[in-house]
């Protein structure tokens, strides 16, 4: 499948240049032949240089160059191995029923990715390959009848007591449908208490309950700056999942998720992560986007008010 992609995307670039090039001879050929008329022609005025505009050439230059560009960012991530999830499937978020009402509705859907650095796309090679980015464009071509928004409310080097600070101008005044919470890394990269952490998110997420949003949050991530605080990551997500379960919430868990992809799926961690040891890479944030926006899907046809679910919905997965 991998290798009929890159196949056909070939394809497509070819013909792209092919029809270029031929739309420059065929106006070369035009400027250098005679015109042909029966009638003259008295006191012609030839065009200056600015009235004729920039030559073909350049704009067939600029189609090249825009086919190398889009040859070279999908061969590097369909380069990478596909995007699988843990065996058994990833853990529910459980029903989403704001988010699944506006969508059976056909009414705009506005998301927030309120988070630090993993959210605002630290580690990605462009702002398209961010998480919020990647999960906009598949939710979209899931719901394509309906005007769906992800905001990137994400601050590098934040967590749950700054977090805590802008949650109401970020967040709750913004009055989304869908509020993705990444929080926790820094507080286990700082040596904060994990159990102070966990009041403040406790108390953010009844606020935004109490506002009308579903919430989903997302725990640290699997990499070696968090891994070697081993005692205060694994604590950290079981808070986190103690709260979503007291609060009736979605998580997703990224650490077990990328966990999988090491120990399971055999990934080397500089598959994912950057080399600074914490930050995850474009397939790294491709994927983590790309399972979160399956389970979103799959969470919002649970409520069962009429949205057709696919049996498969990684049917179309671009990364």
């Amino acid at each position: 499948m991998l290798a009929l992609s890159l196949t056909a995307f070939a394809a497509d670039a070819q013909v792209t240049i092919r029809a270029a090039l031929n739309a420059t001879a065929t106006t070369q050929a035009a400027q250098s032949t005679p015109a042909q008329s029966t009638v003259a022609a008295p006191n012609r005025i030839e065009p200056s240089p600015e009235q004729v505009g920039p030559p073909q050439k350049t704009l067939t230059a600029k189609a090249v160059e825009k086919v190398k560009q889009v040859a070279k960012s999908a061969s590097d991530i369909f380069s990478r191995v596909p995007c699988s999830p843990p065996k058994g499937g990833v853990h529910s978020l459980g029903s989403l029923p704001h988010v699944a009402n506006r969508l059976i509705a056909g009414q705009p859907v506005v998301i927030i990715a309120f988070g630090s650095s993993s959210t605002q796309g630290w580690g990605s090679s462009a702002p398209e390959y961010t998480y919020p980015n990647r999960l906009a464009a598949q939710l979209r071509r899931q719901y394509p009848s309906v005007d769906i928004t992800v905001v990137n409310a994400g601050v590098g080097g934040e967590d749950a007591p700054e977090m805590t600070r802008r949650l109401q101008t970020a967040v709750i005044d913004r009055k989304p449908d869908l509020v993705i919470w990444q929080v926790g890394t820094n507080a286990v990269l700082r040596d904060l208490d994990p159990s102070e952490t966990a009041k403040l998110v406790e108390d953010g997420v009844g606020r935004i309950q109490a506002a009308g949003s579903d919430v989903v949050l997302v725990d640290p991530q699997y990499s070696p700056r968090v891994t070697e605080r081993a005692e205060s990551a694994n604590r950290m997500v079981r808070l986190l999942n103690k709260i979503a379960s007291l609060r009736h919430v979605g998580i997703f868990p990224r650490f077990e998720v990328m966990r999988d992809w090491h120990e399971r799926q055999s990934l080397p961690v500089d598959s994912f992560v950057i080399a600074d040891g914490l930050h995850m890479n474009d397939w790294g944030y491709a994927c983590f986007a790309q399972l979160l926006g399956d389970d979103i899907i799959r969470s919002v046809g649970q409520i069962k008010l009429g949205v057709d679910v696919p049996s498969d919905v990684r049917t179309y997965r671009p990364l």
